[in-house]
């Protein structure tokens, strides 16, 4: 079953962002607390959204987290997937299949032209899993980021 995330789905939703975060290799990076994700997806000015898939019995399986991106060629609003986690012990069940289901339904339903995430070039069973719905790598771009210094450095700079 797939259900829009409630306040209530903060904790484990961070428990599993963790989970993420120590799968990928980077949970010394994944610092947000659990009142950020409260802030972020139920604060005064909501910028993410979080689908939950379940099991039959009601267990949390994984979760998709998203926010809304533009695209400046085709004047509509995306979605870009920020985080697709499905839980080791349900993997294969199609969990995560249903969960890709759920925000292309969003896209389609409101009129937005792309669903998009990253996913890292190691992980070689997701990009499999994501070629098998249909995504196409856009291999001739490459991902840059701000952060820590470098952002304060180029921030400050006004």
């Amino acid at each position: 079953m797939m259900r829009t995330a409630t306040a209530a789905d903060v904790p484990v939703l961070h428990a599993m962002v963790r989970e993420l975060a120590d799968y990928e290799k980077a949970l010394h990076e994944a610092r947000a607390t659990e009142e950020q994700l409260r802030e972020a997806l139920f604060g005064e000015r909501p910028a993410v959204f979080a689908h939950i898939a379940e099991t039959e019995s009601g267990e949390v399986a994984g979760f998709a987290l998203w926010f809304l991106n533009f695209s400046t060629w085709r004047g509509v609003h995306g979605i870009y997937l920020e985080d697709l986690y499905v839980r080791p012990q349900h993997r294969g069940g199609g969990y995560g299949k249903a969960l890709l289901r759920e925000l292309a339904g969003l896209c389609v339903e409101r009129g937005y032209e792309r669903l998009e995430w990253s996913v890292l070039d190691w992980n070689s069973s997701a990009v499999d899993f994501y070629r098998s719905v249909g995504a196409v790598s856009l291999d001739e771009w490459t991902v840059n980021r701000l952060t820590g210094d470098a952002l304060r450095e180029l921030g400050g700079a006004q």
